[in-house]
This record gives C-alpha cells, sequence and structure tokens, in this order.
C-alpha cells in the first residue's frame, strides 16, 4: 500500500489585479490539473477596478472550495499574497498568478521536491516567454543581490511556489517593512530548494510588471533585507572625509596649488562627509523601528478576518446566518 501524500490539502492562492478575462480559465486550468488534492482556492482581489471580483464572487457562489478577500485599494503584489497565506486553509500553500504563465500542471514538480522533505519549494523559469527587458532585468536583480550584496535568496525564484503553511504564515506576521518572501524564507529555514518549471506566454490581460516596478522592488530589497549598501553608503563617506581632510593639508601646506577658497571646501567636506555617514547609518535604524500601517485592509470577503484588517466594521449580520471563522492558530494566538 503507497505511503500517504505529505501534501495532500492544498491552499491554492491566486493573486489578482484587474484580471477578469483570466478568473475563470484559471479556476479551471486549477481544477482540471489538481482536483485530486483536497483543494481550496483562494483569491485575493488587489483592488481591481474591472469585473475581478465580480467574477470571482461567482466562482464563490458556485464552488464551496473557493474563496475570497478583496482589498479597499491596490496594496500591491506583496500584500496581494501575503492575506492570502494568512487566510490559507490547507497545510500547504501553492502560489499561482492569476495570468496562467505558470501552468497548474507543473505544481507537481513543486509538490515533489515538497515530499523529499523541504518547507519551500520555488520554480524556476526554463524558457521564460516574457519581453527582453524583463528577463534582463530579472537576471540583473539576481547577479546584484546574490553576488554582489552576498544575500541568501534562493537562486532564480518566482511566485510561483509550495510552502508549508505555518512557515507561510510566519513570515507574514512578521510584518517586516519590505516584505520580500523569498528573501525572508531563508532566515528562518534551510530546508527550501528550487526546481525548473516551464512557462508560457500571457494571453489574456495586460501585465502590471514593469520596469518601474522591478526597480522599485529591487530597491526595497536590497535596502530592506541587507545593511551591506548602508555600509558601503558610510564607508564611502569616511573615506571621502579623510580624502577630504588630506586634500585640504596639502593646498594648505602648498604641496597642491589652490587658493583658500578650495582649502575652506575641502575642509567643509572633510566635516560635512564624516557626519553624512553616520546620518545613513541612523536613519537605517531608525527608519526599521518606526510604526507601520498594516500592508493591506480588507473591505468584503468571503471568509472570517481579523478585524484589525478591516477599514470598516461590517455589517452587523444575524447570529444564525454568520459565517463561522476559520480556524487559525495565527489568529488564535493574538486573542
Amino acid at each position: 500500500m503507497p505511503a500517504p501524500s505529505v501534501v495532500a490539502a492544498l491552499s491554492v492562492v491566486i493573486p489578482c489585479f484587474n484580471e477578469a478575462d483570466n478568473v475563470d480559465p484559471c479556476y479551471r486550468e486549477i481544477i482540471a490539473e489538481l482536483g485530486e488534492h483536497d483543494l481550496e482556492l483562494l483569491f485575493v482581489d488587489d483592488g481591481s477596478t474591472d469585473a475581478t471580483l465580480e467574477r470571482v464572487r461567482a466562482l464563490a457562489e458556485a464552488d464551496p472550495r473557493v474563496g475570497y478577500l478583496s482589498f479597499t485599494r491596490n496594496f500591491g503584489f506583496e500584500a496581494a499574497f501575503s492575506a492570502g497565506y494568512r487566510y490559507a486553509g490547507k497545510p500547504w500553500v501553492l502560489h499561482i498568478d492569476a495570468d496562467q504563465q505558470f501552468p497548474a500542471a507543473e505544481a507537481r514538480k513543486l509538490i515533489s521536491a515538497a515530499e523529499a522533505g523541504n518547507d519551500a519549494v520555488f520554480g524556476i523559469r526554463t524558457n521564460r516567454q516574457d519581453p527582453l527587458v524583463r528577463r534582463w532585468g530579472t537576471a540583473l536583480f539576481h547577479f546584484l543581490g546574490r553576488r554582489v550584496l552576498r544575500m541568501e535568496l534562493p537562486r532564480g525564484a518566482t511566485a510561483f511556489r509550495l510552502v508549508r503553511a505555518d512557515l507561510a504564515r510566519t513570515v507574514v506576521d512578521l510584518r517586516l517593512g519590505t516584505p520580500h518572501f523569498f528573501a525572508t524564507v531563508p532566515r528562518l529555514t534551510d530546508r527550501y530548494t528550487v526546481v525548473q518549471v516551464e512557462h508560457r506566454a500571457r494571453v489574456r490581460g495586460v501585465s502590471k510588471v514593469n520596469l518601474g516596478f522591478l526597480t522599485g522592488h529591487a530597491i526595497e530589497l536590497f535596502v530592506g533585507h541587507t545593511r551591506r549598501l548602508l555600509t558601503i553608503a558610510a564607508t564611502s563617506a569616511v573615506l571621502g572625509g579623510i580624502a577630504a581632510v588630506a586634500l585640504t593639508v596639502a593646498v594648505l601646506a602648498g604641496a597642491v596649488p589652490g587658493s583658500g577658497a578650495l582649502a575652506g571646501l575641502t575642509a567643509l567636506m572633510a566635516c560635512a562627509l564624516p557626519v553624512l555617514a553616520l546620518v545613513v547609518r541612523y536613519l537605517g535604524v531608525i527608519g526599521a523601528a518606526q510604526p507601520r500601517p498594516r500592508l493591506y485592509y480588507v473591505r468584503e470577503s468571503s471568509l472570517a478576518v481579523d478585524p484589525a484588517e478591516l477599514l470598516c466594521a461590517p455589517p452587523a449580520v444575524p447570529p444564525s446566518t454568520r459565517a463561522q471563522p476559520r480556524s487559525d492558530p495565527a489568529l488564535e494566538a493574538t486573542r
């Protein structure tokens, strides 16, 4: 008799932002390819302005396996999947974006790697079907992160991933200022890996990822998850101050031609640059400790959510028709 599957039950988290045309095809593909598992499909509407929420509502009414969260506005990709991970009800979370560029059938490769004892498995595109600027941008992103800044990042990791739900919730509940999931996982466990998966071109809708998004994403990661940039900036300022002092002494001694104005300017630099070095360091420390608003706020949900994540209290519901809260250890611990 074969051993029972470790990954028998899955919460499939599907972030959506203006993906009305993809909601139904995405749902059908996931059910067709992974229907043998105990499934929950959790759509997270990230403040869409099209018919995304209406399509998701219709699926939830027709299929009890479908749940959804809808934000009060567009909070961004990190917020969308973080909410999905927090409210996932199954032991494992499978992240699939609504654009269907990662075939649902490829999730079997992630599941096989998880069965081998990993807490998190990240997909790597083998034949990436994206514009050249995105491919080059991602390559530069990983080069700078891994080689230059020496960050521990899963090589080539994407958002197509399978993670233990407890681990996923732990990452989300850290409430980091820059909550980059794949940069946080290696800080918590060494049982993660990457597997090669197929990738396909987007068929419907428009990609929300552009050069500006990638640049901002990279800067947030490099500033928020390593202090090496701060160290480089502070060291450069100190070395600049030392050089300015040396130049000032050389000008005053007559070893280097220059006027009194040049000497005064370099003396000012000698004072300013070390101060700048200290300011850079302190800004990094102070900024990390500042209170922050929540990563997202929920306007509507088919699930029982933390009241603190509701911007406005929902209308009163008679006890006989009130939805029963999901058993969530992360929420229970806060009560």
